[in-house]
């Protein structure tokens, strides 16, 4: 992997898990955007000169809920392709459907995965996603 930091948009309205991931995912060399509500993640996303690596989503935050997260991030082509997991306290069949539908990578229910196990599928899923746009790099470098 190269130099570049990974970066997590974490966004959790749980103000003491939002500081436990953020830490966590400092701790394992990632640089953490922390961000307590749907609409301030939103307005960050349009803002930020270079995007996230990955988001980090609770389904339930005090202003929108994820399919609403999703559904407005959808909409812009410079945001849409953000790799984007969501981490809740429930996961009915047709929510995690859903949100898979519109893109969302993993689901993960916070009572069946330590934190640690999460970051480390994240950094797989981001190495994963390294590897592949380094090959199609290297795929278009040798047609030219």
């Amino acid at each position: 992997m190269n130099q570049h930091k990974l970066t997590v948009l974490v966004v959790e309205d749980e103000n003491l898990l939002l500081q436990a991931i953020t830490r966590k995912l400092e701790l394992n060399k990632m640089t953490a955007i922390p961000c307590q509500s749907g609409k301030d993640a939103i307005k960050l996303l349009n803002n930020l000169g270079e995007k996230p690596d990955i988001i980090w989503l609770d389904y339930y935050l005090k202003d929108m809920n994820g399919l609403e997260f999703m559904c407005s991030i959808k909409k812009n082509t410079k945001l849409a392709d953000i790799l984007t997991i969501v981490v809740s306290n429930s996961a009915s069949s047709d929510k995690v459907r859903n949100m898979l539908a519109l893109g969302v990578k993993k689901y993960y229910l916070k009572a069946e995965n330590r934190l640690d196990d999460i970051i480390s599928t994240i950094k797989s899923m981001l190495e994963e996603k390294q590897a592949a746009n380094n090959n199609k790099t290297w795929e278009t470098l040798k047609k030219s």
